[in-house]
């Protein structure tokens, strides 16, 4: 049986691939679990610099909760003896990913998938991909995923796609910076591989470390972030990393990144 979630491994990046084209890659409990585990594995990796997500095939990156008959993992139930919802997890573990989160989006990203979009820290997309959230038009209201949209959409736009159930394309979402990069279909590859190379020759602890306190600021106080930010900022300069970074801007030198 083929999973769900496929990892390929070039260099230093990781690329998680939604394996259910003939599903147009809609999310299960197995696509989550698959998601969860590749990022797993990635961070338990030192060597490991970015992970790219994406989907299967050139149709779709994830139409959203599979919404055929008798479909597996139906996002739309809960287990009342178990409550946890696993998009919830989902969503939880993608938040607390301490590498760069890439989405390449090779097709639709509706409902769903555009909540797996939004969870990523950048997106490249091909320029005629439809984002969207479609829930409306079948009596629902893209709940589980609200809290990732409220962070990447601005307000309006939000109220105008949950509200119509109308997508926009990836190049009208640039606008909005929703998408950062729109592209043609057959320069979507180059460009990622582009973004992503803009990011790995970076300090790896540096960006751990920040990723790890830019979560922890979005939910606090001014007064409680500016205290967390200067223990923070105190820490990440004894790190081996940030020594490395100094010594090689003085010494006017490519720096040598060990992780530390």
């Amino acid at each position: 049986m083929t999973e769900p979630v496929r990892s390929e491994r070039s260099g230093a990046v990781v690329t998680l691939v939604i394996d259910r084209e003939t599903r147009r890659n809609a999310l299960n409990a197995d696509v989550a679990a698959g998601i969860c585990a590749g990022l797993d594995a990635a961070e338990a990796d030192r060597s490991v610099r970015a992970v790219v997500l994406t989907g299967a095939g050139d149709k779709a990156f994830c139409a959203g909760g599979d919404l055929q008959p008798n479909a597996e993992g139906t996002p739309f139930t809960i287990d009342a003896a178990d409550p946890r919802h696993y998009v919830a997890g989902l969503i939880r573990r993608m938040d607390a990913c301490r590498l760069p989160l890439i989405a390449r989006v090779n097709g639709h990203a509706l409902a769903g998938g555009f909540g797996l979009a939004c969870g990523c820290d950048l997106v490249v997309a091909r320029e005629d991909a439809l984002l969207g959230v479609t829930e409306v038009k079948v009596g629902l209201f893209p709940m589980m995923i609200l809290p990732m949209l409220l962070r990447v959409v601005p307000y309006r736009v939000l109220m105008d796609m949950c509200l119509t159930g109308e997508p926009i394309t990836a190049m009208d979402a640039v606008a909005d910076r929703i998408v950062n990069h729109a592209v043609p279909a057959d320069a979507l590859d180059a460009k990622t591989d582009w973004l992503v190379s803009r990011i790995v020759d970076k300090s790896p602890t540096g960006i751990r470390l920040g990723k790890q306190g830019l979560g922890k600021i979005r939910g606090m106080s001014m007064d409680n972030a500016l205290e967390y930010a200067q223990f923070m900022l105190a820490n990440m300069a004894r790190t081996q990393d940030a020594r490395e970074g100094f010594a090689a801007f003085s010494e006017k030198r490519a720096p040598r990144w060990t992780g530390e």
